[in-house]
């Protein structure tokens, strides 16, 4: 049975294909060349739980038959008996990065894949509190002080690398904007914007439409 879309894919689940996208791999052939790279591969298994060597020897089985193709559109034409149907697949805008950046991204994801849940003291006890994260201070607090079997404290050594930090999962850096006006200044090679969400919907289409015309990406897009 030939595969089709992602989704497909034996062991592949929903929220992974939402990592995968945030990995740049939104297709089958981007998924073939990524796990034919033992440096992405690692990635890749370290991002999305559950995944292991048994799957991915599943998914290159699976892939065989697909080709990597350079272009950065795909189209796809269904034929009927009278009409003929065309669509275009556009891949969405990847920022320009050097190695080191790359790399820096590579080592976040794999840091933010076992990242605890960091939840509040006792939220479990009372619900009224709810499991946001709040410092505890108590004096005779056993979660403050570290003790085994407690939950695990906001820490310095779980964050990522420096260099990446506030980046988008793609690699870019996001612009908040709020008119058409503020696209004029952003570099579409290592930025990328998102619309404000008091932006109205008018307005909104004609900053998507602006920065299609400038060659920008939006994170937040409507459709």
């Amino acid at each position: 049975m030939s595969i089709q879309k992602l989704s497909e894919l034996p062991g592949l689940k929903e929220e992974h294909i939402a990592l995968l996208e945030d990995m740049n791999i939104e297709s089958l052939a981007d998924l073939k060349e990524a796990i034919e790279d033992d440096d992405t591969l690692k990635d890749i298994m370290s991002t999305l739980k559950g995944v292991g060597p048994k799957t991915v020897e599943k998914w290159q089985e699976a892939l065989s038959d697909v080709e990597i193709v350079e272009d950065e559109e795909e189209v796809e034409v269904v034929e009927d008996d009278e009409d003929v149907e065309v669509s275009v697949h556009v891949a969405k805008a990847k920022p320009e990065l050097d190695d080191a950046t790359r790399k820096a991204l590579a080592v976040r994801n794999g840091i933010s894949s076992r990242r605890p849940a960091f939840k509040r003291q006792e939220w479990f006890r009372y619900s009224k509190l709810g499991d946001k994260w709040r410092k505890p201070k108590g004096i005779h607090s056993k979660m403050r002080r570290s003790m085994k079997h407690r939950p695990p404290l906001v820490k310095i050594g779980f964050r990522g690398p420096k260099e990446v930090r506030g980046l988008h999962p793609s690699g870019f850096s996001e612009i908040l904007v709020h008119n058409v006006s503020q696209l004029e200044g952003v570099d579409p090679k290592v930025q990328a914007v998102r619309v404000a969400g008091t932006v109205g919907t008018k307005k909104r289409i004609d900053i998507e439409d602006r920065a299609e015309e400038l060659g920008i990406r939006v994170l937040n897009r409507m459709g």
